[in-house]
């Protein structure tokens, strides 16, 4: 008889509080997790070949009436016609508001199901079934939900706290493994953030096929740094603003090359931007660490374009302030600090330095 081992359960104590629980086979007990009768599963055409059979069993089983949606797999699902076409389609099922959302899915999901969750009749409750790494170690914390639209990502969107989130660690053996690198992007964020024990993770081979326990053991110790930060700072007024650690680059690459780069992809070169940054001013130097981050991940190439294509986006990045973009550095691991007077020359010349250390 095998003994399945106890998932892990991390509360992020916001308004209203939500637990996250983290472990393998968790997916098939969803049904006890999930409040209320009438649902709408929402999820992507490739996850929804792979589990939304078995969730919907699950659901149905437990009681739960169960309508399915699906939308094509990638960012692109992200918009305002994909949004408009999910309210469309709850209201012309009868969802209300004793019912709810439930996304399954990645981060693309959980954004779109959860911001039309937020507006659909002001507000109905949703829940986040995470399938990637992605959305287990970034997306299941702190209720951010948001479409894109031409003039930036994320630019529309909303707070609105899940239910609950349940990360089945075994939906990781179906993930391509170029996603799985995207996920760790975020994992290793949060490590510089937070918790070193996460970077020796790297440094061990973190892959998809480790076992079960160790990926739900560092899969909840990231997701445990990112409560900590969200608990403290639930609408960005202050801490929370440091989990944007190498986001202001990662945000303009992916709107500069339409999606092209994967935001995981493009978080690792933003983290290593801003250690180069830091390295600039004088911080500690942590461009070493990054870059194995880099070579862990082996994210497509930069795009090829001149600093001046990046601005529009950086300026319009939501850390800015007063038409001054802010940035994320570090002073060491676990010592974030923000700052506001980085000149357009520093970061031409970080922009600049990293070309050159990617293409070595």
């Amino acid at each position: 008889m095998v003994e399945r081992a106890t998932p892990h359960l991390i509360r992020v104590r916001v308004t209203p509080a939500y637990t996250v629980t983290v472990g393998a086979g968790v997916l098939d007990a969803v049904g006890v997790t999930v409040r209320e009768r009438r649902l709408a599963l929402v999820s992507d055409a490739t996850v929804a070949e792979l589990y939304e059979a078995q969730v919907a069993h699950a659901l149905r089983a437990s009681g739960h009436e169960v309508s399915t949606h699906r939308v094509p797999a990638g960012e692109d699902s992200k918009s305002p016609d994909r949004w408009l076409a999910l309210q469309r389609a709850f209201a012309q099922g009868g969802l209300d508001r004793s019912g709810a959302v439930v996304a399954l899915g990645g981060g693309v999901v959980g954004d779109l199901a959860g911001f039309t969750a937020a507006t659909y009749l002001r507000g109905v409750p949703w829940y986040l079934l995470a399938t990637s790494l992605l959305a287990m170690v970034d997306a299941s914390v702190g209720g951010k939900t948001a479409i894109d639209i031409p003039e930036g990502k994320n630019l529309v969107g909303a707070f609105w706290q899940p239910g609950a989130v349940v990360s089945d660690v075994r939906t990781l053996r179906t993930l391509p493994l170029r996603a799985f690198h995207q996920g760790g992007a975020e994992l290793f964020k949060h490590g510089l953030l937070g918790d070193p024990a996460l970077l020796a993770g790297f440094e061990n081979g973190l892959a998809p096929d480790w076992p079960e326990q160790a990926l739900a053991e560092i899969i909840a110790r990231s997701v445990a740094v990112k409560a900590e930060i969200v608990t403290a700072d639930e609408r960005e007024a202050g801490a929370r603003v440091h989990l944007n650690l190498g986001h202001t680059l990662a945000h303009a690459l992916e709107a500069v090359t339409d999606h092209g780069l994967p935001h995981g992809e493009a978080v690792a070169y933003g983290l290593h931007y801003a250690t180069i940054l830091g390295r600039l001013r004088g911080l500690q130097d942590l461009t070493g660490r990054t870059a194995a981050l880099l070579a862990w991940a082996q994210p497509a190439p930069l795009p090829d374009v001149p600093f001046e294509a990046l601005v529009p986006y950086v300026a319009r990045d939501k850390k800015a302030r007063d038409g001054r973009p802010r940035f994320v550095l570090l002073e060491d691991i676990g010592r974030p600090v923000v700052v506001d007077d980085v000149t357009w020359a520093e970061q031409e010349r970080a922009w600049k330095l990293l070309k050159e250390e990617v293409e070595r």
